[in-house]
């Protein structure tokens, strides 16, 4: 049997299930604008990066069809934690001694300062540059680079000073198309050029490596094309 209840205990009650509506809506309303924000923040770094991608994919390789240069431009990779040369490093060394050998450039200039520990990047790619057999006259160091934006323009002011107007850039692969960018703002007349890995790169480490370049180009792109915009 069934309960029957008074007009005045309905009215008790229409309030309280009012008040429970207006709860739930207002914690659907939070929610919803909080996916809202989720969507839109995924949106952004979807279009950022896809921005960043679609940029190294159309990166300048060369603004000249010139095959002999004033320069070669090796650009500076960490040292170990002791000061030897890393893997990475070697690669880019040897690929410029190989070019300055193959006779397409008289000298090479060495780019970067000391970026993750106290040893110059120049300097001790310079040392293995010698050690190949590359006299000290034929190499040139650029000590103060703290990335690639300072590589290309401090590298530049070198060159302009002694009135040279032509560079091979030398780097590692992955590196290259966000130095043809940079690179490309420069008055040289510049081409790049890709320094074999020494060591077989796993499928992990190589899309780590683009995963970072990636990144660096959307930094570039937002942030370091004005605030760290240098003057070569």
């Amino acid at each position: 049997m069934v309960e029957a209840r008074s007009p005045r205990q309905l009215r008790k009650q229409a309030p309280t299930r009012r008040v429970r509506h207006r709860h739930t809506t207002a914690r659907r309303t939070r929610l919803s604008w909080r996916a809202r924000g989720i969507l839109a923040a995924v949106a952004v770094v979807a279009a950022l990066l896809g921005w960043a991608v679609v940029a190294r994919a159309m990166a300048p390789s060369s603004n000249t069809s010139l095959t002999r240069f004033d320069a070669i431009v090796v650009l500076g990779s960490p040292a170990d934690s002791d000061g030897n040369p890393t893997p990475k490093e070697l690669a880019r060394v040897a690929q410029g001694v190989r070019e300055y050998e193959r006779g397409v450039a008289p000298r090479l200039i060495f780019s970067g300062g000391a970026v993750r520990n106290h040893f110059v990047e120049a300097q001790v790619m310079a040392r293995a540059a010698e050690a190949r057999g590359i006299p000290e006259s034929a190499i040139f160091l650029e000590p103060e680079a703290r990335d690639t934006i300072q590589n290309a323009c401090f590298a530049t002011r070198i060159m302009r000073a002694h009135g040279w107007r032509s560079a091979e850039v030398v780097s590692s692969a992955v590196h290259l198309p966000r130095a043809g960018i940079l690179f490309d703002r420069t008055p040289l007349k510049w081409r790049v050029d890709a320094a074999q890995p020494l060591v077989p790169e796993t499928v992990l480490s190589e899309g780590a490596e683009t995963l970072l370049e990636t990144l660096k180009t959307v930094h570039y792109l937002t942030y370091g094309s004005w605030a760290e915009r240098c003057e070569p």
